[in-house]
């Protein structure tokens, strides 16, 4: 090899499949991290179909929040069934494998599903802009041709976001180590894996995440600064009091996921902590899709009042 010359690897020494390590550096915790994931899968699973059940039982919530609120439930439930199955696979058998086309599936799915979220928490932050900013003309703007529109943009952009970085990323040369230190394949501990300079594949990162999650985040923030200021317009306790407690489950869901999502994905490589990074994208792609069904079921009462009545339904069946 000549001097000044870069070398190549060799077809033999190129990465066929990855090693997901997950939480393989507490070995004496893996039955407890096991369980405690294992938890967290079942009850996001069943909390979210609960919430789809009553919706879809109930005419009364057959409004355009809960048919967001319905989309958002089904969105959970695949969201996070792209990385808690494998990880909890591996916790069980200690198989911890991921194949090429594999990791690319599972990094494709899990952006898919995740920018779609971005897009669908801002369309229900617009809605609640239209209930309590313009009321009066609130059943016209939130049609039922507009929520479909929506919710299929939602979808759409999702895909396009989750298109360009698999396609990006593995097209790439990775030949050295194939460990990936996270729990499922994320953009940044591959980066970490490429063969040669990265910088225009950070770059591409940060882009794109600054148009999938800050564009739908400022409009959320503008849309709750509108309904902060009208809120407190409204001259009576208890008008002020429901209109926030409408927003407060929604706010609570953007705070969490737009937070750990915009710390982890718009910064440069060289400030990346692989080990923080993976407890941080918990609350993102674990944490979030558990509350769900917790926010919006303890502290609404539309969701709680049709629980009631499947309840006592249940209970008289069982005296009869």
């Amino acid at each position: 090899m000549k001097h000044g010359e870069e070398e190549t690897p060799g077809n033999d020494s190129l990465v066929t499949m990855f090693v997901i390590m997950g939480f393989s550096t507490h070995p004496d915790m893996k039955l407890s991290i096991f369980l405690f994931f294992l938890c967290i899968y079942i009850i996001t699973g069943l909390g979210n179909l609960l919430i789809l059940f009553i919706i879809n039982a109930d005419p009364t919530l057959h409004t355009p929040m809960y048919f967001f609120l319905r989309n958002l439930s089904f969105l959970e439930i695949c969201y996070t069934s792209v990385t808690l199955p494998k990880l909890l696979t591996s916790l069980h058998s200690n198989d911890k494998s991921i194949s090429f086309a594999g990791c690319a599936t599972q990094m494709y799915f899990f952006l898919f599903f995740g920018a779609t979220e971005c897009c669908r928490l801002a369309a229900m932050a617009y809605d609640r802009y239209s209930a309590i900013c313009n009321p009066l003309r609130y059943t016209a703007i939130m049609n039922k041709k507009v929520c479909i529109q929506l919710a299929a943009a939602s979808w759409v952009c999702g895909n396009l976001e989750a298109l360009g970085h698999p396609t990006f990323m593995f097209s790439l040369t990775f030949c050295g180590p194939n460990v990936i230190n996270h729990f499922f394949c994320e953009i940044q501990p591959l980066l970490m894996l490429v063969y040669g300079d990265t910088y225009w594949n950070e770059i591409q990162v940060i882009v794109a995440a600054a148009f999938v999650i800050m564009m739908p985040f400022m409009l959320i923030l503008v849309s709750y600064i509108r309904i902060i200021s009208t809120i407190l317009n409204i001259r009576s306790a208890e008008g002020r009091r429901r209109a926030f407690s409408t927003c407060s489950s929604h706010l609570t869901v953007v705070m969490i996921f737009y937070g750990t999502a915009i710390f982890i994905y718009i910064r440069p490589k060289s400030t990346y902590s692989l080990d923080v990074d993976k407890l941080l994208s918990l609350f993102y792609s674990v944490i979030t899709p558990i509350l769900n069904p917790i926010i919006y079921s303890l502290r609404n009462k539309d969701v709680k009042r049709p629980l009631k009545k499947i309840k006592l339904k249940m209970f008289y069946q069982k005296k009869t």
